[in-house]
């Protein structure tokens, strides 16, 4: 897979938010090629036993989904976790092949960028995150961004430890 550029095409405060955040979308998913099936679904850090590759990018797809979809648009949460198990999207992702969770992160991402383009960034998120605070598009896309940069650091560990694969 070949990364996009973080050099956004226009200089407009949108173009460079949605540019970021494909940056760091392509950046986890490069961090993915050439993973293996077995090498995927291991848990290499003895304290964070749900850490594996397939369980970042599942995490990664149904974070988008959180806050585009509930939060922004106010869609009931269909999500696999639950009150007992708030961390089930990474528990699941070991049940799924990781091409398979990458192209549903790919497809997701592509409806997630319609949802952007057809929206203000001033547009108010229909739900409260905490305390009855809402949020615009804006701080969502911020906040992906830094979630998913957040977790190509991971990404980045687990890839080393699994082969020794480097990179930026």
């Amino acid at each position: 897979m070949t990364r996009i550029d973080d050099t956004p095409p226009a200089w407009d405060e949108r173009t460079q938010l949605t540019t970021f955040l494909d940056y760091a979308r392509d950046t986890a998913r490069a961090k993915c090629d050439g993973v293996s099936a077995e090498n995927a679904n291991k848990a290499l850090l003895s304290g964070s036993p749900l850490m594996t590759m397939s369980g970042v990018i599942n995490h990664l797809r149904w974070v988008e989904y959180h806050w585009f979809q509930v939060v922004f648009l106010g869609e009931e949460d269909q999500g696999p976790w639950t009150d007992e198990d708030p961390d089930r999207e990474m528990r699941i992702a070991v049940d799924f092949p990781l091409t398979q969770l990458l192209d549903e992160y790919v497809e997701q991402s592509a409806r997630h960028r319609e949802l952007v383009a057809g929206n203000g960034l001033d547009t108010w998120a229909k739900r409260a995150i905490r305390d009855g605070l809402h949020v615009d598009l804006r701080w969502i896309l911020l906040h992906l961004t830094e979630e998913t940069a957040r977790h190509n650091g991971h990404l980045d560990i687990l890839r080393e430890m699994l082969d020794g694969t480097t990179g930026d």
